[in-house]
């Protein structure tokens, strides 16, 4: 007795456009992944800023002016010179980076002050991702 094997299968060409069609999901994929991951970066970043300029307000209520630009954040873990009524605890425990891992810019003349992430490509202007993110725009 002889049965016909009528078990099939793939061809090669069909294995492919499969393959092919995966490839093009996952793609698609990456992409909104991707991009959902910047958006997030970039809401960090504004939060981060906000809570640094509550901060920098309650030195500026303290010491009766913002960190000089070459003070810098760093007056709001460790005591400057310029303020005798800082404290009596740090305004923050260390100094963070933004969600790209580079120092925030810091810019004051006493009176006011600019702080800003200059985004993924750590230079001024960009778009998307790259943009800057300022305390002026909060």
């Amino acid at each position: 007795m002889t049965g016909t094997n009528n078990e099939r299968g793939m061809t090669l060409l069909e294995i492919m456009v499969v393959l092919i069609i995966l490839g093009g999901l996952a793609t698609v994929l990456i992409g909104q992944v991707m991009g959902r991951l910047g958006s997030a970066k970039i809401k960090q970043a504004k939060i981060l800023i906000g809570e640094y300029q509550k901060n920098l307000d309650m030195y500026y209520t303290d010491c009766g002016q913002y960190p000089s630009t070459e003070e810098g954040l760093k007056a709001l873990v460790e005591a400057p010179a310029s303020c005798s009524n800082w404290g009596p605890t740090p305004y923050v425990k260390k100094v963070n980076k933004d969600p790209w891992q580079n120092d925030l810019v810091y810019e004051s003349n006493g009176t006011t002050f600019v702080l800003k992430s200059l985004g993924k490509d750590r230079r001024e202007g960009g778009s998307g991702e790259s943009q800057d993110i300022s305390s002026e725009d909060l």
